[in-house]
């Protein structure tokens, strides 16, 4: 089974939980990220929030930590391909820390949505 379609999948997905695992672990700027979404979610328990703000809030925490590990992956290969500063590498880094940027301020703006009419309710 171990080379089978379904073997190799569920070796796939093995590494994929490794990585992760060391994203959560290693990297300061997801372990921030990881305890906002375990605040919102708390939050999210709290006030009770509906089954289609749930879906935004999911998809929101989802999409700030993707970008945050896929700048970390970007980060890491340009640190490798090229260790000593160059403004290239630098445009690089900057436009994926954009990205995250970005993510996170929509997150942002969709948490906003959420819980201030919550808030404004207590």
């Amino acid at each position: 089974m171990k080379d089978s379609f379904l073997g190799k999948r569920i070796r796939g997905g093995g590494y994929a939980l490794k990585g992760a695992w060391l994203l959560i672990k290693n990297e300061p700027s997801i372990q921030v990220q990881f305890a906002i979404s375990l605040v919102v979610t708390v939050a999210g328990f709290y006030f009770n929030i509906t089954k289609t703000e749930w879906m935004f809030q999911c998809i929101a925490v989802g999409m700030v930590m993707s970008a945050e590990g896929l700048n970390t992956a970007i980060e890491a290969i340009a640190d490798f391909v090229h260790p000593d500063f160059h403004q290239k590498i630098g445009h690089i880094k900057d436009v994926a820390a954009g990205a995250v940027c970005i993510a996170a301020f929509i997150a942002i703006i969709i948490g906003c949505i959420i819980y201030i009419p919550y808030i404004q309710a207590l």
